[in-house]
């Protein structure tokens, strides 16, 4: 992919002051190569969870299923890709793309490697531990009557 040109985050004040409303206003704001590889990779993280709800959070774009799925972003040289995974297997192949703290970061210079994003989402997912339902409790009124 050519060199992208983003906008200096230092001059425009709207995207430090005005959280986006949706995903859709959120890739709206940038350049349109940019947009282009958000949306390819909005419809990858949402194919790798389908039962997920999409929605702004920390002000960007995430995924949520029983909890944070992940969170994708755009950054003046790279896509960044959070939280970090746990999968031992995912983990070694995602190595070279892990940043600081373990957050993701791929390159626009690079082609997007959606196959890997799809891996981080689906083993993030599996990650997840069904949430058993809350035990019922009597009411206080049954209670003082069944005795």
């Amino acid at each position: 992919m050519a060199r992208i040109k983003m906008p200096d985050p230092a001059l425009d004040d709207t995207r430090r002051t005005a959280a986006p409303a949706s995903v859709d206003e959120y890739i709206a704001a940038f350049p349109a190569e940019v947009q282009a590889v958000l949306r390819s990779v909005r419809a990858t993280v949402r194919a790798a969870a389908p039962g997920a709800d999409e929605r702004i959070s920390y002000r960007m774009p995430a995924l949520f299923q029983q909890g944070v799925l992940v969170y994708y972003a755009a950054f003046k040289h790279h896509i960044g890709l959070y939280p970090p995974v746990d999968d031992p297997e995912v983990q070694a192949r995602v190595a070279r793309y892990a940043g600081p703290k373990g957050n993701l970061q791929f390159p626009y210079s690079e082609p997007m490697p959606h196959e890997l994003i799809a891996a981080v989402v689906e083993a993030r997912l599996r990650g997840r531990r069904p949430t058993p339902p809350p035990a019922r409790r009597r009411s206080a009124a049954r209670k003082k009557t069944a005795g």
